[in-house]
């Protein structure tokens, strides 16, 4: 959205810059959106709502439950929101996370990460009593025995899942003898409560390719689904096996005894997750970008290169792709440093002049709205509400 002039585009920025993250919006009124500082984590209400009710409208049809994983947003208004549209609880990363979304009335919390250390362990007892319905992940005989030890102690018993390695060796026990051992365990121990299973396949949601990507889904999640069922054999009361993407939104509820979706960044979508395919064409759009990054062009000294004011801290940066200019083409993005991100004007398809507004579809949503503190949500050309990220971070 280039500006009528560097006067215009750049007379509220410092008064803005103070106040926008302090505005009320429940007076009714709105901001216009060359009101907002930059750079600016924006959140396309229309489109957002539109993903939202695709993906609760097919788990609906695939008669799969959604729990959607928090770690995309860390945002309780999103999680309220996920939960009005169906959804039966969150995922989270952390546990800081699962206590903001807690502490905002959010129920239904699987944290997807092993909570090692007498902190997190600490912390997830004082959850789960307040709670009872939380969930966490465990993967070796002495973290449920250290969970067992501490619950005891604290008069609680923690609803645990096994946490089962379909295929990326960064967390979770082997399928098979080793998975169905640790549970024979846990069910011995009396501070436990063993209810599933979860296993999730980051390595195949972004699988190339419609066809290669349900391959290798079905693929890995034979050995996690062959566990779980060996497990109802025995009589053990697993009623959970939790995984899936939004890269296999619609696979991996086809796959035998899978009952809930992890999917997340379904809600704002990225570049990386648009160069994998669909399952009707090359460009996987079943979803639409609503999360952008609202920048403004901060120097014009030459006719190829422009330079706006979002850099490596304006964007994640652990991807091969980078940011991609909405609505315009012809132009390359590049990182420049902390504050700077340099465009390469091959063919514009537009004039790139100093104070133009313009915005960007990230490349990997979640690191990048970890980013940033608050979620500025449009309709049109309007900033009708601000949402807080406040499950950001690491406390």
């Amino acid at each position: 959205m280039p500006s009528d002039s560097f006067q215009t585009s750049t007379s509220h920025s410092t008064a803005t810059a103070i106040s926008t993250d302090q505005k009320d919006f429940s007076d009714g009124n709105p901001l216009c959106i060359d009101e907002l500082p930059t750079p600016s984590l924006v959140l396309d209400l229309d489109l957002f709502e539109a993903n939202l009710q695709k993906m609760s409208q097919d788990s609906k049809n695939s008669s799969i439950q959604l729990r959607p994983h928090a770690k995309t947003h860390k945002c309780p208004e999103i999680a309220k929101r996920q939960i009005e549209a169906g959804a039966i609880g969150l995922c989270t990363s952390t546990i800081y996370e699962a206590e903001v979304l807690a502490n905002s009335g959010i129920h239904g919390l699987l944290i997807t990460c092993e909570m090692i250390g007498l902190d997190k362990a600490k912390r997830l007892i004082n959850l789960t009593r307040n709670q009872p319905d939380t969930l966490s992940v465990i993967d070796d005989h002495s973290h449920a025995n250290f969970l067992n030890d501490i619950a005891i102690k604290e008069g609680v018993r923690l609803n645990v899942l096994i946490d089962i390695d379909p295929f990326g060796r960064r967390t979770g026990t082997t399928p098979g003898d080793q998975a169905f051992n640790l549970a024979e365990s846990i069910m011995k121990l009396p501070g436990l409560n063993l209810q599933g299973i979860h296993s999730y396949s980051g390595a195949s949601s972004h699988v190339v390719g419609f066809t290669e990507r349900k391959a290798h889904s079905e693929k890995v999640m034979e050995g996690p689904i062959e566990s779980f069922l060996r497990m109802k054999k025995a009589g053990m009361p697993v009623e959970i096996l939790s995984g899936g993407s939004t890269g296999t939104y619609n696979i991996d509820p086809f796959l035998s005894e899978m009952t809930e979706l992890q999917v997340g960044s379904y809600i704002f979508m990225d570049v990386d997750y648009q160069i994998i395919g669909g399952k009707n064409g090359p460009v996987y759009d079943d979803f639409k970008p609503s999360l952008t990054i609202l920048t403004t062009v901060m120097s014009k000294q030459h006719s190829d290169i422009a330079t706006v004011d979002a850099g490596i801290k304006g964007f994640a940066t652990d991807r091969e792709v980078g940011p991609e200019i909405k609505n315009l083409t012809g132009i390359k993005y590049q990182f420049g440093g902390d504050e700077h991100g340099i465009l390469h004007l091959e063919k514009p398809s537009q004039e790139i002049k100093l104070g133009d507004r313009l915005e960007f579809i990230v490349p990997h949503c979640d690191p990048t709205v970890n980013l940033y503190d608050y979620l500025f949500c449009r309709r049109g050309e309007m900033i009708v509400d601000s949402w807080p990220i406040s499950g950001r971070g690491h406390r």
